[in-house]
């Protein structure tokens, strides 16, 4: 079968470096993807803002099964276009991808079908916002409504810093997204992102992961897309791993079928474990950045069948070694670009990295690009250096030796990745 997928980034290189593996793989099309993704498949030059383009291009090269990667091309209803066309294709409908495409979309659906979340209103007026605000004082958080590339949440501390953040999004700071707003109660726990795969009436768990949004060692500094992750997330026990399934994810498949919206592709809840159980933060319509690079480290089955069982809804009939998980860890460290999550200068020389590609490590590319033969930094997260071991202490010892290997003086990395998880084994250890 050839396959096209869609994205750029590290998540979708590590998709296919995963998606060349499967025997069900003939050849493999990357739209518009790296020079990693290049190792894996072919890259091609495509407009994938033009879903008839798209499907023309399918249909020429007899393509059987598009992966959708990034969020945005699905909120566009891509899916929709392609199916349309009679492309199977994996991932949510237009309809159904407003589980990330708005964030008062998925708050409602949890108030209609009892999903546990955080208290929230929702606001199109900034003195309406202000006033909610002034009434329920701080910490407390808020959120752009729509797509803000990672951008859109702001955890203020205090009244002022949420006067400013409402300021920033109904003053146009991230365009459309910021029209309307979703403000929520401020949860204490910890967080963690736990993966399912739907076929639009049942789903399957597809792994756990926490990582790491904070620019800096000791997770300070600035929010960013993520600078490292780690699976599984020992946080997420076989106990909280039930509640999440049976009290999020299981009523969010079902409310989405009963709405007429079925959702069928990968759900991503980011969940923060609180003195009451698991509560939902927030949904995303794809796999995470850097969440899937652990994850695909650590999956052993067949993700064409897997993905193809979604598309047919026949995720029930699928046997249990198809979706098996290495018991071992998997963790990934970003590289990025010197001033990341702020501006970057594009075109700094990154040499090492097929030198580092060794000892059951994997380097994913992300904002790469190659420039007269030489591996140049085209973005703000660079490289996702990836590895595996029988613990994630281990995990974390082979990554960062891997990054030790990469020279590049244009981009820096967090040297703690994993630390929650290394602290609780070292603890185990000393009994």
């Amino acid at each position: 079968m050839n396959i096209l997928l869609i994205g750029s980034g590290g998540r979708e290189h590590a998709l296919a470096w995963k998606l060349a593996a499967s025997p069900s793989c003939d050849r493999l099309y990357v739209a518009p993807g790296n020079p990693g993704t290049a190792s894996a498949g072919e890259n091609v030059a495509l407009d994938v803002s033009d879903h008839a383009a798209v499907a023309e291009f399918c249909r020429s090269r007899n393509v059987g099964l598009v992966v959708v990667g990034p969020e945005a091309p699905l909120v566009a209803g891509i899916a929709d276009d392609l199916a349309a066309a009679g492309i199977r294709v994996f991932g949510p409908s237009k309809a159904a991808a407003q589980l990330e495409g708005s964030k008062g979309f998925t708050k409602e659906l949890c108030a209609e079908f009892g999903i546990p979340t955080a208290a929230f209103a929702r606001f199109d007026s900034l003195e309406a916002a202000r006033a909610h605000v002034r009434r329920h004082g701080a910490p407390i958080v808020i959120k752009a409504d729509g797509l803000a590339a990672g951008k859109g949440v702001v955890v203020a501390e205090t009244v002022p810093q949420a006067e400013e953040a409402l300021d920033m999004m109904f003053g146009g700071g991230l365009g459309e997204a910021g029209a309307s707003v979703v403000i929520e109660e401020f949860m204490v726990g910890e967080e963690a992102s736990v993966f399912a795969i739907s076929d639009g009436r049942t789903f399957i768990p597809f792994g756990d992961a926490q990582d790491h949004k904070r620019v800096f060692d000791g997770d300070r500094g600035p929010n960013t897309g993520g600078m490292g992750a780690y699976s599984p997330a020992p946080v997420v026990t076989d106990e909280v791993r039930r509640q999440v399934m049976e009290r999020i994810i299981a009523p969010t498949v079902a409310g989405m079928a009963a709405r007429g919206t079925p959702y069928v592709g990968v759900l991503y809840a980011g969940v923060i474990i609180t003195s009451e159980g698991p509560k939902l933060i927030e949904y995303n319509a794809r796999f995470g950045d850097p969440e899937c690079q652990v994850l695909m480290l650590r999956f052993q089955g067949d993700l064409v069948q897997v993905m193809l069982a979604a598309i047919d809804g026949r995720l029930d009939q699928l046997a249990p070694e198809q979706v098996a998980w290495s018991p071992e860890a998997a963790l990934t460290v970003v590289m990025a670009s010197d001033g990341y999550p702020g501006p970057v200068k594009a075109g700094s020389v990154i040499r090492g990295v097929e030198e580092a590609a060794g000892d059951g490590a994997v380097v994913f590319h992300a904002g790469t690009r190659l420039v007269d033969g030489a591996l140049t930094a085209s973005g703000g997260r660079v490289l996702a250096v990836t590895a595996r071991g029988p613990s994630v202490t281990e995990a974390q010892r082979r990554a960062y030796a891997a990054v030790d290997r990469i020279v590049w003086p244009g981009g820096f990395c967090r040297r703690d990745i994993g630390h929650r998880a290394v602290a609780r084994e070292a603890k185990a250890r000393q009994g």
